[in-house]
């Protein structure tokens, strides 16, 4: 079963944010959109690359009124501690949330049991809590924040929009389609 369109499953769990220990849940993800983005581990090689260029980035999602979600299995103090070794993870100013048991990976289907750890899975969150796009790569595959930023234009505009849809790399200021019987097979 698809989980697009589905309410995220409620959780508590506690994250690395501003230099601080805090509690975040399900709730905190509601009135606005969010990107919960899994990756498998800390200290690792991708995970790095994709956290980096999420806070190279993480003015322009905040400017779109997204916020960021960091999810792996770790520790939220294996998060501080990897935020307070690494220069590229130290550029990180959105949540970094902990995991250790599993739940919030479950909860979103990307868990892989035999590794603990989570799939390279991407969700974003639209102020409903509602998933309107699911992306999940392969362990050596890494994402793109610019990519990532598109889609969630494109899901904004689609939700201020409702009669309306955007086409295959449809860019923010580009026409959009509006379904209807007489573009069937128009196109």
């Amino acid at each position: 079963m698809s989980l697009i369109n589905t309410e995220i499953k409620p959780f508590e769990a506690q994250a690395f944010h501003a230099g601080e220990f805090v509690s975040v849940s399900n709730e905190d993800l509601k009135g606005k959109w969010s990107v919960v983005f899994f990756y498998p581990a800390d200290f690792t090689f991708v995970c790095p690359t994709e956290l980096g260029d999420l806070a190279d980035n993480y003015a322009e999602f905040q400017a779109m009124g997204v916020e960021i979600y960091a999810v792996s299995t770790d520790t939220h103090f294996t998060h501080k501690a990897w935020h307070s070794s690494s220069e590229t993870i130290g550029k990180i100013t959105y949540p970094m949330v902990g995991d250790p048991t599993g739940e919030i990976s479950r909860n979103f289907d990307v868990m892989i049991e035999e590794d603990g750890m989570a799939d390279r899975g991407t969700f974003v969150i639209d102020p409903e809590g509602k998933i309107q796009i699911i992306e999940v790569n392969a362990g050596g595959v890494g994402r793109n924040a610019t990519e990532l930023i598109r889609k969630i234009k494109a899901a904004q505009y689609v939700a201020a929009h409702p009669n309306e849809v955007c086409p295959a790399k449809w860019e923010e200021g580009e026409e959009t389609l509006a379904p209807s019987l007489d573009l069937v097979g128009k196109i």
